[in-house]
């Protein structure tokens, strides 16, 4: 029987789904937030988020709006925030706002921000 763990921590990578991008861009921007975010979490966040094996979720919005305001409601309520916005080197121009990555973070706190997104 496998091993069934509650993840108490987790990470949410949030990607847009109103820009064209290639399925390995998409992997790479989400890479890029994974990162982005996972660096401004504070130590305790960091550890305890390894140690219980880095969950990941990965959702979807339908615009750079959403993305915004995502990113605004975690960072009032504590939560880690990095935006990524493209170098514009291969599939999409400059600057375009991509992904958002969350956390690490309690997952019950970012289940309120994110709870009623779909996933990718």
């Amino acid at each position: 029987m496998p091993d069934i763990r509650e993840f108490k921590w987790k990470q949410c990578l949030v990607v847009r789904a109103d820009i064209k991008m290639s399925c390995g861009k998409k992997c790479a921007q989400i890479a890029h937030a994974a990162i982005g975010a996972y660096e401004k979490a504070d130590k305790i966040a960091k550890k305890t988020w390894l140690d219980e094996g880095q969950k990941k979720v990965v959702l979807k919005v339908s615009s750079e709006r959403q993305l915004f305001e995502l990113k605004t409601i975690a960072e009032r309520a504590g939560i880690p925030a990095s935006i990524i916005q493209d170098a514009g080197m291969t599939e999409i121009p400059p600057g375009t706002v991509t992904a958002l990555g969350l956390g690490p973070a309690r997952s019950e706190d970012l289940d309120r921000i994110t709870g009623d997104l779909s996933l990718l």
